[in-house]
């Protein structure tokens, strides 16, 4: 691993303040061909609208965002943590949108924002985390080295940025 970063839990004002750098790693991510809830073609003002609301709900502490920085301060990466759960399910959260732009993949980035990811969650007291990805995909490769252990697929479950069909596989992970 050539590259060094920083990891920073951002805030509502974070989000904000930071908004075309997250918008960026999105757009890179969606352009790219990740199956992370959006279509082809995608926009800035699209980007923009995702961060806007994520941000709305984390001032209302219903998630947490992760983010990688690279040495110049530039956004690289950035998880989430949905830790607003039913009434009878308060020791799980769903993980959401792990994004690693191309200029840092392969470089440690995802598997530090899932580590830390996890030590946040421990300290939220969530012992089981969740998240779903497109089958197949190298994202669902990087979940099983990571150790998480697959519940299944579910067929046709979400259309690929292009507009594809895909299943996505169900994963869960005790921290």
């Amino acid at each position: 691993m050539n590259a060094s970063f920083t990891l920073h839990t951002f805030s509502e004002a974070d989000i904000l303040a930071h908004l075309d750098a997250l918008s960026d790693v999105l757009s890179n991510c969606v352009n790219g061909g990740a199956s992370v809830s959006f279509m082809l073609p995608f926009t800035e003002k699209t980007a923009h609208a995702f961060w806007r609301r994520t941000a709305a709900s984390v001032a209302l502490g219903e998630r947490q965002v992760l983010v990688a920085k690279n040495d110049a301060q530039r956004v690289v990466g950035t998880v989430q943590l949905i830790t607003d759960q039913a009434e009878n399910q308060p020791h799980r959260a769903d993980v959401a949108k792990l994004l690693v732009h191309e200029c840092a993949r392969r470089s440690g980035v995802a598997r530090a924002l899932m580590q830390r990811l996890e030590a946040v969650a421990r300290d939220a007291q969530k012992s089981v985390l969740v998240l779903d990805t497109a089958t197949g995909s190298d994202a669902e490769h990087f979940y099983r080295q990571c150790g998480w252990q697959k519940v299944g697929e579910v067929p046709r479950y979400a259309l690929m940025p292009d507009g594809e069909l895909t299943a996505t596989s169900i994963f869960y992970k005790f921290v």
